[in-house]
């Protein structure tokens, strides 16, 4: 027995010692992790490139492609963009023209438009993907110099033919083009572009800005009348008429279809009209239902720049241009006169004369207020203002009288006699303790209703 207890031992320290033998030929061991490139280690340098590192982390699906991005954006960071003392950034930074953020924009451009760089090699750990890419300094600067000469030759082209659309009068044309030649070059707005134009070495960019500066410069405007005179004999309408003209090298032509913005303060907010001149430059407008202003108002002409510029051009680049231009304008002082009243009133409070405390003396006050002027003869007025008042009995309850008001006015035209406005307040309530203080009561509150509502209405009526 002893010696089969044996055997079984035995034979079951083997089984052990196989199951194990079986599982440590299955289970790899554990990877050795490689070290990390020297590239990884300490950033590269070499003169003859540029060179960018990235670097992605893999709890990110696109560990791989932010690597690369990141790397890229590293090779583009080195590559300096440094403004010339000619150059358009130069000259335009001086003058405060463009902002900060449009400039830095402009500066960048060079970093946008990479190309001919090449991935030297890649390094990834359980966590972490790396890139590493280059590009030959020399290369860039083949690149960019093909870039830029063919950029020169089409703005060039423009210019030249924006020019010529100024000699035929064609402002709108030769806008456009100087607009397309500068966007042409926005890419080298800070570098040195000395071109040979008619016999004299120019910087391009600058050129096509000053040319494009005396486009609108150049623009002039007319009006007639010079004064734009709004009274009750013409109805507080005027009619204008604005002409265009374009003045250069000692000549001047008329604008025709150029783009016009006419605006001034209105009654319900600004106004503002967009038209087009006709064949000989000119454009009509009417002024009406303007706003009466302590500060005075003004028709102001100037040109639409807006409808100047073509739609499909790159609008933050034309924003900044077009922001930094000289826009001419024209003004004609809008004098609003409201016509001279000569007013009557008839006021009574339960059939005795109420003196100053009706409402005459308030409607008196807030129509000068509004700008009308009150006559003291008949003869000096343009209106004749009949303002009839009365107050009738509405009752008493638990010892207070009740009153209501009625009242009507007129303008009539003093020449014709005839009713040019009228309007009736009926049943103005007041209350008090006894019927002669309901009236005056009544007469109080309908003075509150001529200053936020009758006056205000009659206002509109004459505009």
């Amino acid at each position: 027995m002893m010696r089969a207890a044996f055997v079984a031992v035995l034979a079951l320290l083997g089984a052990c010692k196989g199951r194990e033998a079986a599982q440590s030929a299955v289970t790899p061991p554990p990877p050795i992790q490689a070290e990390p490139p020297a590239w990884v280690r300490s950033r590269p340098v070499n003169g003859a490139y540029y060179i960018g590192i990235g670097l992605g982390s893999k709890a990110r699906p696109d560990a791989q492609e932010t690597a690369r991005k990141n790397a890229l954006n590293e090779l583009a960071s080195e590559i300096s963009v440094k403004v010339e003392g000619n150059s358009l950034l130069y000259t335009a930074d001086g003058r405060s023209r463009f902002d900060e953020s449009f400039t830095s924009t402009i500066r960048t451009t060079t970093q946008e438009q990479i190309e001919g760089y090449e991935l030297v090699d890649t390094w990834e750990s359980p966590t972490e993907y790396w890139s590493y890419y280059r590009l030959a300094k020399a290369e860039h600067a083949r690149i960019k110099a093909e870039r830029k000469a063919m950029a020169i030759a089409n703005a060039v082209d423009l210019f030249k033919r924006a020019r010529a659309g100024a000699d035929a009068g064609d402002l709108r044309m030769a806008i456009d083009l100087d607009l397309r030649a500068l966007i042409a070059m926005k890419a080298y707005w800070g570098e040195n572009d000395l071109v040979d134009l008619d016999g004299r070495q120019v910087p391009l960019v600058n050129e096509v800005f000053g040319h494009l500066q005396a486009l609108t410069s150049g623009i002039r405007f007319s009006l007639l009348p010079e004064r734009c005179d709004l009274n009750y004999a013409n109805g507080f309408r005027r009619e204008m008429l604005i002409s265009a003209s374009y003045g250069s090298n000692g000549r001047v032509r008329d604008l025709a279809q150029l783009p016009v913005r006419i605006s001034y303060a209105g009654q319900d907010g600004p106004v503002t009209e967009l038209k087009n001149t006709d064949a000989d430059g000119r454009v009509r407008s009417t002024v009406q239902r303007v706003a009466v202003s302590a500060n005075g108002n003004d028709l102001v002409v100037r040109p639409d720049m807006d409808a100047l510029v073509s739609k499909e051009l790159e609008p933050a680049l034309v924003k900044a241009l077009v922001g930094s231009l000289t826009v001419p304008e024209a003004r004609a002082t809008i004098d609003l006169r409201l016509p001279r009243i000569f007013m009557r009133a008839s006021e009574t409070n339960l059939g005795a004369p109420v003196g100053d405390a009706g409402i005459a003396v308030v409607l008196r006050e807030e129509l000068t207020r509004a700008g009308f002027r009150i006559v003291d003869r008949e003869a000096d007025a343009e209106l004749l203002l009949q303002l009839t008042c009365s107050t009738r009995s509405g009752g008493e309850a638990n010892g207070f009288h009740t009153a209501f008001l009625d009242a009507t006015y007129a303008f009539r035209d003093r020449r014709t006699q005839d009713v040019v406005h009228e309007g009736a307040r009926q049943g103005v309530k007041g209350i008090q303790l006894s019927m002669e203080k309901a009236g005056l009561d009544a007469y109080k509150k309908a003075g509150q209703e001529v200053r936020k509502e009758i006056v205000p209405g009659i206002l509109g009526a004459f505009q």
